[in-house]
């Protein structure tokens, strides 16, 4: 019984896997370049803001396109009666949030874990490629340490 999940859910975490790298590596090239050429303009820091969120919006999308699969395939499987109920039981599942009162198939169900074992994955992938571009266009030793104004020995009340 387990074996079928196996075996639908392993190609599904590959194929997910693949998007999400080229998806998120693709886009992190060219908002690397976009980023790094505003870096000595003034308000880098705008410009910085809203790389970092299309980024988050482009991985959003990708998880949201990766949970798509997830839910035709619960849909081909009968799994799930209806593309709705897919689509929610998949979008749970994958972002582990888990409280839709959806219930995959009792020979399904251990799909539906690997699903949410697979979100983990993508999530973290994501969070791994993010850090990685905040790296590469704004590292931390070039960040301006914050300026602490405190009072000189010589100012200080004993």
């Amino acid at each position: 019984m387990w074996n079928n999940s196996w075996a639908c859910s392993v190609p599904l975490i590959l194929l997910t896997v693949i998007i999400h790298v080229i998806g998120i590596g693709f886009f992190n090239v060219k908002i690397v370049q976009v980023i790094s050429a505003a870096k000595d303009r003034p308000h880098f820091i705008y410009i910085f803001a809203l790389g970092i969120g299309g980024t988050a919006i482009w991985a959003t999308f990708l998880h949201t396109i990766e949970a798509g699969l997830w839910a035709a395939a619960y849909l081909l499987l009968g799994a799930l009666p209806d593309g709705d109920s897919a689509i929610l039981y998949s979008l749970s599942a994958i972002t582990t949030y888990g409280h839709s009162e959806l219930f995959l198939a009792d020979h399904w169900r251990l799909m539906g874990a690997l699903e949410a074992l697979n979100g983990v994955i993508l999530i973290g992938l994501t969070t791994a490629l993010m850090y990685g571009l905040i790296q590469k266009v704004w590292p931390v030793e070039s960040r301006a340490a914050p300026r602490m104004h405190l009072p000189s020995r010589d100012n200080v009340a004993e």
